[in-house]
């Protein structure tokens, strides 16, 4: 198993969060883990991707350069990374930000309305866990429950009340890419 993702959108947005989530809950099942953030200049609403890789065999190199997946929270992230995801592999679209469609029949391309159910949920700042529910589901990267294990890791204790909210996010995402078919 070796999955190499690229997670790209505005500073802001959870990108940062959502790879270290990924990577710590590798750690947690034993998985062989990389994760490489990069920020724009701008301190603020400039561009920030990460790329993880999680593998069952030693990661040889931090950089993602063909993703297996790809996830992009705005139009931005899409239009630089979507040649990014190799043949066969699978790209997520923020659909709420984004209302482009991929130009690639060469992979699975799933809209969600990351931000939309965030807003539905009564925090907008949930976006990102909403998207990561819809990639959990069809990737099985790591776990649902490996995801909640990490969090205290990532946010620590003081935002140990949000787990409940974010949890609620992870599933509506993994609800959202069951009802919705690969457009």
């Amino acid at each position: 198993m070796d999955e190499r993702l690229i997670i790209a959108g505005f500073g802001g947005q959870g990108v940062m969060a959502m790879g270290q989530l990924l990577t710590y809950s590798g750690m947690i099942e034993n998985k062989n883990v990389s994760w490489l953030p990069s920020y724009g200049p701008e301190m603020r609403g400039g561009t920030a991707n990460c790329n993880v890789t999680v593998s069952t065999d030693p990661v040889g190199s931090p950089v993602v350069v063909e993703a297996s997946t790809v996830i992009v929270l705005n139009l931005p992230s899409l239009d630089k990374f979507e040649d990014s995801v190799e043949a066969g592999g699978r790209l997520f679209i923020n659909s709420s930000l984004i209302s482009r469609k991929s130009t690639r029949d060469d992979i699975e391309v799933y809209y969600v309305p990351a931000n939309d159910i965030a807003n539905e949920l009564g925090n907008p700042r949930i976006a990102n866990m909403v998207m990561l529910g819809a990639v959990l589901e069809k990737t099985n990267v790591v776990s649902f429950e490996s995801i909640e294990k990490a969090f205290g890791k990532v946010f620590g204790e003081s935002k140990a009340h949000l787990l409940p909210i974010n949890k609620e996010a992870l599933e509506r995402g993994a609800k959202a890419v069951r009802e919705t078919a690969n457009v």
